[in-house]
């Protein structure tokens, strides 16, 4: 009995994405795509990728990406995305921007209750 193509193709698109370890994996890449973090990707001007930043110069909104995604997807195209998880940020990373705890822990004495 022989198998169809496109299982053949998926099976061996996956065991070649495994494989790759490490290789980066543009989540705005038709091919490649992953609805979160190819937002996030277009909004920050490039992803992390197993703990390391990528910059990439989006030169289109998201819709655009998704539009061609879609298309991929339409025509025949086989999607391998990679997991979330290896889109975010690394583990412990300092993310600059903003105040956090620290800002709420001492902005709360100068207007206590009594004012």
């Amino acid at each position: 009995m022989r198998k169809p193509a496109r299982v053949t193709l998926t099976v061996v698109a996956t065991v070649a994405l495994a494989s790759c370890g490490r290789k980066r994996v543009d989540p705005c890449d038709a091919a490649t795509f992953n609805e979160t973090a190819c937002q996030e990707a277009v909004r920050s001007g490039g992803y992390y990728w197993d703990g390391s930043w990528h910059s990439i110069g989006y030169s289109h909104p998201y819709p655009y990406y998704y539009d061609h995604y879609r298309t991929y997807v339409s025509s025949g195209g086989t999607v391998i995305s990679a997991p979330g998880a290896t889109y975010s940020h690394p583990s412990g990373s300092v993310v600059r921007g903003g105040f956090g705890a620290t800002g709420e822990a001492h902005g709360g004495g100068a207007h206590g209750a009594g004012e």
